[in-house]
């Protein structure tokens, strides 16, 4: 063969190695859990959650309706100074009951201090480690998870990432309706949920409503209670909490929204109380979009939208966390459709590890205001490093192993002028009937 043809073959294979396209992974099957029978006292199901100032709500699972729901707990393995008492509830649902499920507020606890820990009197040492008390802090952020390969994958990622509370924008366990997979769920995740803090709002798939039969989010409000009456909220599904120089803000996309709605005024009296010397940055989180360039749920949170992206501008909201969409997707700042160097930087993380896999197709051409698309299952990173500057990774599941696919540096608004700016603006939208 010529020696020239062989080298343009070589040059023109060359460029195409180079620019293939990354091989997006399938869909993988559901986890099987194969039985293991424990003592009807013994405490499952273990996670921890914020419950206000310094102190953490310690929530498991006991198939013994007259176990005890205290904590002991201390700063030596084994060796417990303090002992909490809580409360308990428990629901059926059709021909489903479940067991005894403990919530116990323990506090007030250190910063940045591992503690151990032990439920109900019985069970494991555990240990749990409280956030710090200010800059640097670290945000894991996964959504719409439920029990599949890829949310193995996803929860192993996220277990080597040295965090402090991980951000869950609904969509948990992916049960829908079958109440078994809660339970299935919630061992899934201990060995993470028991260790940090998991603060999560609700997605679709939490719903799980039966006209005429049963509410909607029964099993949701009954398993993973958040801090709501601490932040002065009526409802489970939308509350807000503070850590580390961080006022975060968990609304729900599932229940009423518009301004004559308990939850917009809810919002804006949490809002009126931020101070953003106390906590400069400002995030909020639901489940349905904005700002979504895939075709998958398209237009879903327009409503939404067009009620509170106007309360979210005026308070200089900093970052809008968002799932529903299973695929990942970051804009630039944006408000009202357009890029806006005052507006909110939006990021849709719906690829955790769902059963339903990945959302492939997306809006051409690729609108102004987004920045990075892409339908692969991942995690994201959130490390609030001061006051004005946070840095965002988003990890994408290659193979098993995290691939660092996304990152940017935010500035936060605080730093940029436009609070100051938009202050008269927040102050007659706060006041208003």
């Amino acid at each position: 063969m010529d020696p020239k043809l062989i080298l343009m073959v070589c040059l023109f294979l060359i460029p195409v190695t180079a620019i293939a396209d990354y091989v997006r992974p399938q869909p993988r099957k559901t986890l099987r859990f194969s039985w293991n029978p424990k003592p009807p006292n013994y405490p499952q199901q273990v996670h921890i959650s914020l419950a206000g100032d310094r102190h953490m709500r310690v929530t498991w699972v006991t198939v013994d309706k007259y176990s005890p729901s205290i904590v002991e707990y201390g700063t030596s393995p084994g060796r417990y100074s303090s002992i909490a008492k809580g409360e308990s509830t428990s629901y059926s649902y059709l021909f489903y009951s479940s067991g005894k499920i403990h919530h116990t507020v323990i506090g007030p606890l250190e910063h940045n201090t591992i503690y151990f820990y032990r439920c109900g009197g019985q069970g494991p040492d555990l240990q749990l480690k409280t956030p710090p008390a200010q800059f640097p802090v670290t945000f894991a952020v996964a959504g719409d998870l439920g029990q599949t390969g890829w949310t193995k994958t996803t929860l192993d990622h996220i277990d080597r990432c040295n965090y402090d509370l991980h951000l869950l924008p609904g969509d948990l366990s992916y049960a829908d309706y079958l109440q078994h997979r809660w339970d299935t769920f919630g061992e899934l995740v201990q060995p993470l949920a028991s260790a940090r803090p998991w603060m999560v709002t609700e997605g679709n798939h939490e719903e799980e409503n039966i006209p005429l039969l049963k509410d909607g989010f029964e099993s949701y409000n009954s398993r993973w209670k958040m801090p709501f009456e601490e932040s002065g909220s009526s409802s489970n599904l939308y509350y807000s909490f503070e850590v580390a120089g961080v006022h975060v803000i968990m609304l729900g996309s599932y229940v009423d929204y518009d301004e004559q709605s308990d939850q917009y005024r809810w919002l804006k009296v949490d809002l009126s109380k931020v101070d953003r010397k106390k906590t400069p940055w400002l995030i909020v989180l639901f489940h349905v979009p904005w700002y979504n360039s895939n075709k998958a749920h398209q237009g879903e949170g327009d409503d939404m939208m067009m009620a509170m992206e106007p309360l979210l501008y005026a308070a200089n909201v900093d970052i809008v966390l968002a799932g529903h969409v299973h695929a990942y997707e970051r804009t630039k700042r944006v408000n009202t459709g357009r890029v806006d160097p005052c507006g909110t930087v939006h990021i849709t993380i719906g690829d955790g590890g769902n059963r339903e896999g990945l959302a492939h197709r997306y809006v051409n051409p690729q609108p102004e205001w987004s920045v990075f698309r892409e339908a692969s299952f991942g995690h994201g990173e959130l490390k609030i490093v001061n006051s004005t500057h946070a840095f965002w990774s988003w990890h994408r599941n290659d193979d098993d192993e995290p691939v660092r696919s996304d990152q940017v540096w935010i500035t936060s608004l605080i730093s940029s002028g436009c609070v100051a700016e938009k202050k008269n603006e927040l102050r007659k939208i706060l006041v208003a009937p």
